[in-house]
């Protein structure tokens, strides 16, 4: 008898605990409706149209329907019971949540890595979840058989996959604690291990005549012909997002996915995708040098011997607009005008990769005058380059790569953070109906944000780490944290000198730096 009374009994805990789930978040709902009318009574049919509002929004979200704005005050201890109820709530379904990704190697043993080895991916799956986050791994490239050779010698894991471990534990916008990762905690999570040493561009296979395979661009077609098997095909939203060298396979890849999908009849599957640290840009090095290796070699000169070496794809729409020079596809400013899906763009200001492609090292002397004129250039360069771009993150600061971090959410731009930039981006869709169409639509109109979720986000203060939330900057030297005005001092900066440039006391030049005005 006790053995056939324990389900009911275990139904009705799981039961109760939904009700509580759910009246938490009813509480909320009813708190921010006090907040947004000054805690006045509602009138009937305005408290029609509150009842109907949230029915229309799960019929249309790919997210757990909850606006956080009004506990903001309280987000910790709010997101701690959240969590709790969620957890206590796992054992409730015959699918317990996994924390790790695990490692599967792809089926297409001809999908490989650059030595041969399979190709493969990690996944954490949320069943239940209509959204899919599909992240693109970083870490520069080789482009001939010199840098390659010494590439294999000094980065092995970025070239093969014999050494990759069975599971990953994914931080920032990977991760599945709610209090990291706010708006994809409960999305099914992929993350694909970078190595094709090809910026996710080649389609070419290792032969008896060739040294290395280069199929970044293979692989990721071959990994999403796979999740379509595990549950891809039911989805609403797929996120493609990459740092660095994976965000700039982002951009060559996005328009592929979308279209792939939609030849296999996935026309209502959202296509999107978020670039990290991957908008590079073409100028001029601060001081030429031959282009001897990876580090030294001009980024164009690099993306230029590359395409050829790799047999890369670029998107078809800008090969159209670049013909003969399809490496002008590599560089952010010049493909974006030319992607249907919708992308948004997180780029540091002062990208750490970008100065080291432009020999601009920080060895931990001060810099020279040039070098300090040249910085400033380079961020007055990217802003403008990224000006057009209607969904963006771009903080003053001097770091590489951002979503995959686990302070991810303390970085703010006029007082937004990113993954509340990204929420309202999510919104934005929602807000329009947007979805792919029968002939892959290309990226909706600019509309206004929605009051309180702006878009587009850039800050304006000129000086690197100007941002006083930006990441902790370290001495090379000590490993001892520094202060934005230490920082600037040992990177050679005048005080004095730009006080009197200015107009201004060099107390007062000083307090609006500490302030990150």
């Amino acid at each position: 008898m006790q053995s056939r009374s324990a389900p009911g009994s275990w139904a009705g805990v799981c039961a109760a605990r939904c009700c509580l789930l759910l009246l938490l978040v009813h509480m909320s709902a009813h708190v921010e409706a006090r907040s947004l009318h000054g805690g006045r009574a509602q009138s009937p049919r305005a408290q029609q149209q509150q009842l109907r509002a949230p029915r229309e929004r799960v019929d249309g979200a790919e997210s757990f329907p909850l606006d956080f704005t009004a506990v903001e005050g309280n987000m910790d201890n709010f997101m701690a019971q959240i969590k709790n109820l969620a957890q206590s709530l796992y054992p409730c379904s015959a699918q317990k949540v996994d924390q790790d990704m695990k490692l599967h190697f792809l089926k297409n043993v001809t999908a490989t890595c650059n030595d041969g080895s399979s190709a493969g991916y990690y996944i954490k799956e949320s069943k239940g979840s209509k959204r899919w986050l599909l992240f693109l791994e970083g870490g520069w490239y080789c482009f001939n058989r010199q840098t390659c050779d010494s590439r294999y010698e000094t980065m092995k894991t970025l070239m093969s996959s014999t050494k990759w471990p069975q599971t990953r534990t994914g931080t920032g916008i990977l991760s599945p604690q709610p209090e990291e990762n706010p708006h994809w905690w409960n999305a099914n999570v992929v993350f694909i291990p970078y190595c094709s040493s090809d910026v996710w561009s080649g389609a070419t296979p290792k032969t008896n005549q060739s040294d290395y395979a280069f199929m970044g661009s293979v692989i990721v077609q071959e990994v999403v012909n796979e999740l379509l098997t595990k549950g891809l095909d039911n989805a609403k939203v797929l996120l493609l997002a990459g740092s660095s060298a994976g965000g700039t396979g982002v951009l060559l890849n996005v328009d592929r996915v979308a279209e792939q999908l939609e030849s296999q009849g996935h026309r209502a599957l959202q296509v999107r995708g978020l670039v990290d640290s991957g908008w590079f840009v073409d100028n001029k090095q601060y001081k030429f040098t031959d282009c001897l290796d990876t580090i030294s070699c001009a980024p164009t000169e690099a993306i230029k011997r590359g395409i050829r070496y790799w047999g890369g794809l670029v998107p078809e729409s800008c090969r159209q607009a670049h013909v003969g020079e399809e490496w002008n596809c590599f560089f952010g400013y010049k493909v974006f005008p030319t992607l249907k899906s919708p992308v948004f763009v997180v780029q540091w200001l002062f990208d750490e990769a970008q100065l080291t492609a432009d020999n601009v090292h920080l060895t931990g002397q001060p810099v020279t005058k040039g070098q300090w004129r040249y910085i400033q250039g380079l961020g007055q360069e990217l802003r403008s380059t990224l000006r057009e771009v209607p969904a963006m993150f771009s903080p003053a600061c001097l770091s590489h790569e951002l979503i995959t971090r686990t302070y991810w959410t303390d970085v703010h731009v006029k007082g937004t953070s990113l993954p509340r930039a990204l929420h309202c981006w999510d919104r934005s869709f929602q807000d329009s109906n947007h979805v792919n169409g029968s002939k892959h639509s290309p990226r909706p109109p600019r509309m206004p944000p929605a009051r309180g979720c702006p878009l587009h986000l850039m800050d304006s203060c000129p000086w690197p780490h100007c941002n006083p939330s930006c990441p902790t900057l370290r001495d090379q030297l000590t490993g001892r944290e520094m202060s934005v005005i230490q920082f600037l001092k040992h990177m050679g900066f005048d005080v004095q000198k730009l006080a009197q440039q200015q107009g201004m006391d060099p107390k007062e030049l000083l307090g609006l730096l500490s302030n990150g005005s």
